[in-house]
């Protein structure tokens, strides 16, 4: 499906502005001391005319039939692209924490890496992250390795999603 560059658009956004919409798909889940599992999405890019975009993305857990059964977690946050092709990401997650990310765009690819994690007293023991988007074939793919619970950086998750 295609989109489309609204007038307001600030010119930050452009080397982004292929993410601005809604995304739907699944992904997948892996880490050491849990089961792997799988999981429906729904991410959001929206923009008011600012130079930012606002993130916000949804999983769930699915049933057989592909439908969402129950909520899983949710993120938030503000992707701030920069006039040189670096980015700057702020997420929140209700699970108690908050990350900075700074990172690179480099045509349909971006990469990025957390500067700073922030943690309450009851969240996990999250250090780090690293974050891999890039539009392949029209879809939205993505992938996340972090460290955590003494872990170093490896795989956690990743999916696919297109379009709606």
């Amino acid at each position: 499906m295609a989109f489309e560059i609204t007038s307001d658009l600030h010119p930050n956004l452009m080397p982004i502005a292929w993410m601005i919409g809604r995304w739907e798909g699944s992904g997948k889940g892996t880490y050491p001391g849990t089961d792997d599992f799988d999981f429906g999405q729904q991410v959001d890019f929206a923009h008011n005319g600012g130079s930012y975009l606002h993130y916000l993305s949804q999983t769930f857990e699915v049933g057989a039939d592909g439908k969402a059964v129950r909520p899983l977690t949710m993120e938030t946050g503000f992707w701030r692209p920069q006039g040189d092709g670096t980015l700057e990401v702020v997420m929140s997650h209700p699970e108690g924490y908050i990350e900075i990310w700074y990172g690179k765009i480099n045509g349909a690819q971006i990469e990025l890496t957390t500067d700073a994690v922030v943690r309450t007293s009851t969240a996990e023991d999250y250090a780090a992250g690293r974050r891999l988007y890039g539009n392949v074939e029209g879809d939205l793919l993505w992938t996340l390795d972090k460290a955590a619970n003494g872990l170093p950086l490896q795989t956690n998750l990743w999916g696919r999603l297109v379009r709606s």
